[in-house]
């Protein structure tokens, strides 16, 4: 069965490109437009392997949505990837701090991203 791939971002263009990305690795791919829309796509699901989430987004931020995700015991161990422009170390810091398992500053490159996801998918 192939893994399933839960992206969280505002923008369109960003999780048509990595949703792309993603399935042409033959990944099952879920995607959400903001943090809320991702909790709710995630409760409604059983079989998320990996989360990929931008910071900045309306409604609910990533950070939020990590830490969220963090707290519920049955989420802890699903690996999250930040995807953000926001590149500065106390940005850095707070996604991993949060429970992030990598951070990755756009633009992504498809085949760092991939390579990625592999790891943590292990």
């Amino acid at each position: 069965m192939p893994k399933h791939i839960l992206i969280v971002d505002d923008s369109k263009t960003v999780r048509n490109l990595v949703a792309f990305i993603m399935k042409k690795e033959g990944f099952k791919v879920t995607m959400a437009e903001d943090g809320l829309d991702g909790l709710e796509k995630l409760y409604s699901m059983t079989d998320v392997d990996l989360i990929i989430s931008d910071v900045n987004m309306p409604r609910m931020d990533g950070f939020t949505f990590i830490k969220t995700v963090r707290e519920q015991d049955a989420y802890r161990d699903v690996p999250i990837i930040v995807l953000s422009t926001e590149g500065q170390d106390k940005d850095i810091q707070t996604g991993l701090g949060l429970g992030a398992n990598l951070y990755m500053v756009k633009p992504a490159q498809p085949d760092k991203m991939v390579k990625n996801v592999k790891m943590l998918l292990g």
